[in-house]
């Protein structure tokens, strides 16, 4: 039991992917919030690759970020509980649902498969459902996935995956990726306005730091 009776209750990283059609498909909280989380930005320069001076300090958007993130998934405790879901499953649910981020919707392939068998000339490829990283209020952002690396590391007599690790690449959607009217565009210029502001209050606190008697 913890020493501090009012300490918050950490809140839990987690993933979505919004369908409107199915608005439980894939949603996963993380059980166990990841220890570190790499996150790489590349700045966005219109002055690269030896074009006009001028332009050498022009932003032409936001930088393109890549997230790294494992994620553990066990069902250890659940099975010690007596839990109905984790004995009988295990954790294919929730791989599943992360799964679903990057496999098409089946009644769209059936669908296309059926367009492509009547002779349509153009067949929509299915679209990706709008997926956000959660990570505490004042990160939501819109991503894609750009890896997905599982390995799972224990399994129950069904061969029912138990325990696994779960390795993830996202790649962050900015405005620069998105349409005006997508909501993912509003999302990602919230984010930048509460980053802005919480640089402000950095600076703020390193010049008030700076200025202390040392």
């Amino acid at each position: 039991m913890s020493t501090f009776p009012r300490t918050p209750r950490t809140q839990r990283g987690a993933i979505i992917g919004l369908d409107p059609l199915n608005p439980v498909a894939s949603l996963v909280v993380f059980q166990y919030n990841p220890d570190t989380m790499t996150r790489t930005l590349t700045p966005q320069m219109a002055g690269e690759g030896g074009g006009d001076r001028t332009e050498a300090l022009r932003l032409k958007g936001a930088p393109v970020e890549n997230i790294r993130v494992d994620v553990e998934i066990d069902a250890t405790d659940q099975l010690a509980n007596g839990d109905v879901l984790a004995s009988s499953m295990g954790i294919y649910p929730q791989l599943s649902a992360l799964e679903m981020l990057v496999y098409p919707k089946t009644a769209q392939v059936i669908l296309n498969t059926a367009l492509m068998q009547v002779g349509t000339l153009e067949v929509v490829p299915p679209t990706a459902p709008l997926t956000l990283f959660i990570w505490g209020p004042k990160r939501v952002l819109p991503v894609k996935v750009s890896e997905f690396s599982i390995t799972e590391e224990a399994y129950d007599p069904s061969l029912n995956p138990i325990r696994a690790k779960v390795a993830l690449g996202l790649r962050v959607l900015s405005y620069n990726d998105l349409p005006l009217m997508h909501p993912g565009y509003a999302l990602f210029l919230t984010h930048q306005v509460v980053k802005e502001a919480m640089a402000v209050v950095g600076s703020i606190a390193g010049l008030a730091n700076a200025a202390l008697p040392r």
